[in-house]
């Protein structure tokens, strides 16, 4: 039947979302479910917020009903986004997690159906108290961001995920919720953050609720307070919101939440802490039909008619009174509802109609000044008349008026030129250098937003029996995989050139010389030609002085190698830093490129400084063969190779069938023993290689899903005790310890300039054929020993340690350094 058509069965949401595996897919697509329930949440004029600080404290069951059993427009604010987390899929730390963590939260919202918004805080790491928090966050910027988002979006009711009495745990978790309190009543009073009255309006949400939880042995729920049941089956998406929310949460993936569905009733428990309790509905007294706003009767009925009239099997039979109550909505005064229900009806005006368009480009990057071919596509798959009235981008405005016949493409190809002035892409947040605690403010109205607009966007006005309705699609890089099909990944602005160091801290040791630096420099361009050349301190010797280069395509790489030595004879620790600097068309570049790949996000592109750290590290060493197995993910193994160890990466076939004391130590990667499940049948040979002299360096791992409990050759327990005060004082329990002599003198000052905390889940209980080297403690707290523990073995040495060497050692810290050449030194 020519007035039906397939719907595809993955549901893309409006603006610029992405699918499994065509990320940035532009075209609104939906099952005739998924229709029939966005039909029935033009009936729900209601909205709610869920606050919380960090991606994955958000409860993604309750997110999922909201959403739609409810259909409350429904948005998560995460205070941050995750930057200070450890990673279990791969080495990406502090900014390039957050940005992992980011998509990993929007791959979320695009199951459960509410939206992403995030403040300007940076995750620093993890806190014991409020207190220390706002040491590091910026209290009344973040309490701004969180008003404006709250005024934006203009939330019927807000719900914290902590309360602000600590049950939380985590600092940042209660200084969410003390920051939800404040913005609940300041959003209210046009005399807090005046400046945002030109974007937004004061508001008023009816009431604030904490959503009480059960979390391992902490139980904040109780049977007098008011419970929701949100293990709901949804017939029409044939899933219940535990089943939802297993499939949103497990987008989580570099922190490892997969978890499994839930099916059956689950209770959601809330407390109430500002406004009105509610008794029979979280929405009490709430008005969320179209009677909250004048002169909306004709609106309702129009509604209710849609709804009780659609046909799954026909969708394109309701358009036309779509296209209806899309002019009765346009009659309405202007307010919020009016402008979400009107973007509400025009996206089911195309979906019904069975209307697909988008915008593509066949390369992934192009500069400043380019021309491309973009090719825009059209296709009307339902016997609704559609007129393409016109196309326009920058560098052309093409009006058609062209037909769009049944089940047939319609394809218009012209040249796009990007805007001379148009920036590399780059995360808003990331433009300028953040502190310890808060990135750089974007502009105002850019407050709240998850990602960046789209590089460039394509204008669709489309004709619907004379009804016009403008669309934006966002030009993409499309293009085929051989495995994956058809995929799409965000465009990409470049710079002309860039250039691109191996690592971003470069350490010199006393003991050899540095490695050659190798460049990668990169055309998006033509005829690139240019010179590279070193900026540091004069006190380095850098050759040679510059390097020309030509490159003739875009596209080209070439490399080009430097040597760079520090001081002749330096005894202390030196602390510079170094620039690459290209000079082409008499304009000078300074960016590098950075590309994050993973199968379950978008592809993220973007151009961080072509900055390094510069330091020397004078340490001496007894040993020189490294093997290192590899936990959840590191930096460590590049960075003793670049101070002058062999390091080999150690897989189950190298550690089970081959010989391992050619090794003079072997590294265990941070949370290798929750990673790695061969671990568990390797302990065996790994302490008869202890036994017959080597030294084993295992790095911290956390008490979940340890593969064996016997993680050294006599026992100890892994606790949750940590020290978050990298400036905590540290305390050597028995200065003659060789491990603190030997073969360097480990003082006070190896202890400066640490970053985030000391170290994370501490030994306990240990037995004693261990010796413990350090006490150290957070403000107000007692000492903790289990920040390391050494135990001569036979012949060698095994160590534990839960100092974070995997933050200290990536970032330049010299002192950490020295003091991990000495745990895996031999015995003198």
């Amino acid at each position: 039947m020519k007035s039906t058509y397939g719907f595809i069965l993955y549901f893309i949401g409006w603006n610029l979302l992405y699918s499994p595996l065509s990320f940035s897919q532009t075209s609104p697509s939906a099952n005739a479910s998924q229709v029939q329930l966005d039909l029935e949440k033009l009936n729900v004029l209601g909205s709610v917020l869920y606050i919380a600080a960090h991606p994955d404290d958000e409860n993604t069951r309750l997110l999922a009903y909201l959403a739609n059993e409810k259909h409350y427009r429904t948005g998560y604010l995460s205070l941050t986004r995750g930057d200070g987390g450890q990673n279990l899929i791969g080495d990406e730390q502090s900014e390039q997690l957050g940005l992992i963590r980011t998509q990993e939260l929007l791959a979320a919202r695009r199951v459960d159906g509410a939206e992403q918004f995030f403040t300007r805080a940076y995750d620093f790491g993890y806190t014991k108290s409020p207190e220390e928090t706002f040491q590091f966050w910026d209290k009344e910027k973040v309490l701004s961001d969180v008003v404006f988002v709250i005024r934006k979006f203009q939330p019927d009711i807000i719900i914290c995920r902590f309360p602000t009495t600590g049950e939380g745990g985590h600092g940042q978790h209660t200084a969410s919720a003390i920051l939800a309190k404040e913005a609940f009543t300041a959003a209210a009073d046009p005399n807090r953050f005046p400046e945002q009255l030109q974007y937004v309006k004061p508001w008023q949400a009816k009431r604030l609720l904490w959503n009480t939880f059960n979390f391992g042995n902490t139980n904040t729920t109780s049977a007098d307070q008011f419970k929701v049941d949100v293990g709901v089956y949804n017939t029409l998406l044939g899933k219940s919101y535990g089943e939802i929310a297993a499939e949103s949460r497990s987008n989580h993936k570099s922190q490892g939440f997969g978890v499994p569905r839930n099916r059956g009733s689950q209770l959601e428990y809330f407390k109430t802490i500002l406004g009105d309790a509610p008794v029979h509905d979280l929405m009490d007294d709430v008005n969320t039909s179209w009677s909250r706003l004048n002169g909306t009767e004709k609106i309702q009925s129009l509604v209710t008619a849609v709804n009780k009239d659609y046909l799954a099997i026909n969708p394109s039979a309701s358009v036309s009174r779509l296209i209806e109550l899309r002019k009765a909505i346009q009659r309405l005064n202007e307010s919020y509802w009016k402008d979400q229900k009107l973007k509400e009806t025009e996206k089911l005006i195309l979906l019904c109609s069975g209307v697909w368009f988008e915008a593509y480009a066949t390369e992934s990057f192009y500069s400043a000044g380019q021309t491309f071919d973009c090719k825009m596509q059209a296709i009307v798959r339902s016997s609704i008349p559609v007129t393409l009235k016109s196309i326009s981008a920058p560098g052309f405005d093409s009006t058609l008026n062209q037909t769009l016949p049944f089940n047939q493409v319609y394809t218009l190809q012209k040249k796009v030129t990007i805007a001379n002035d148009m920036p590399p892409s780059q995360p808003y947040w990331l433009l300028s250098p953040h502190s310890a605690g808060m990135f750089v403010s974007a502009a105002q109205d850019k407050v709240g937003q998850a990602e960046n607009d789209p590089s460039l966007s394509v204008r669709f006005v489309l004709s619907f029996d004379g009804a016009e309705i403008t669309c934006y699609r966002p030009v993409v890089y499309k293009f085929t995989d051989p495995v994956k099909g058809e995929v799409y990944q965000p465009l990409v602005i470049a710079p002309p050139i860039t250039a691109t160091l191996p690592t971003n801290i470069l350490g010199c040791s006393s003991n050899q010389e540095p490695p050659p630096l190798a460049i990668r420099l990169k055309a998006f361009v033509d005829q690139a030609t240019g010179t590279v050349k070193l900026s540091a301190p004069a006190r380095w010797n850098i050759s040679p002085a510059s390097i020309p280069f030509t490159m003739e395509k875009k596209g080209d790489e070439k490399t080009v190698t430097f040597s760079i030595t520090p001081p002749a004879g330096f005894t202390d620790v030196i602390m510079d830093s170094l620039q690459v600097l290209v000079e082409m068309n008499g304009k000078t570049y300074s960016q590098s490129l950075k590309t994050i790949s993973y199968d379950h996000i978008p592809s993220i592109t973007y151009f961080p400084p072509a900055n390094a750290k510069l330091f020397t590290v004078p340490f001496k060493t007894n040993v020189s063969n490294i093997g290192y197995i590899k936990g959840a993910g590191d930096k460590i193994p590049n960075l003793l190779s670049r101070v002058g160890f062999k390091v080999t990466m150690l897989d189950e076939d190298a550690v089970m069938n081959t010989s391992l004391q050619k090794y003079d130590a072997i590294i265990t990667g941070v949370r290798a023993y929750n990673t790695d499940e061969w671990l568990k049948n390797a302990q065996g040979k790994l302490f008869d290689y202890v036994k017959n002299g080597g030294v084993l360096l295992v790095q911290y791992n956390t008490t979940d899903e340890l593969v064996t409990d016997q993680l050294g050759p006599y026992p100890f327990k892994i606790s949750r005790s940590r020290v978050t005060d990298e400036t905590a004082k540290v305390s050597f329990i028995n200065v003659a310890d060789r491990i603190l002599n030997l073969p360097n003198k480990i003082t006070d000052k190896d202890f400066d300039g640490w970053i985030q905390e000391r170290g994370l889940y501490f030994v306990s209980d240990a037995d004693s054929n261990y010796r413990k080297i350090f006490t150290m403690n957070d403000k107000g707290e007692n000492p903790l020993d289990g920040s390391l523990i050494v135990a001569d073995y036979g012949k060698g040495k095994y160590v534990y340690t839960s100092l974070s060497f995997f933050r200290e050692i990536p970032a330049g810290v010299p002192g950490a350094a020295r003091l991990f050449v000495n745990l895996i030194s031999k015995n003198e």
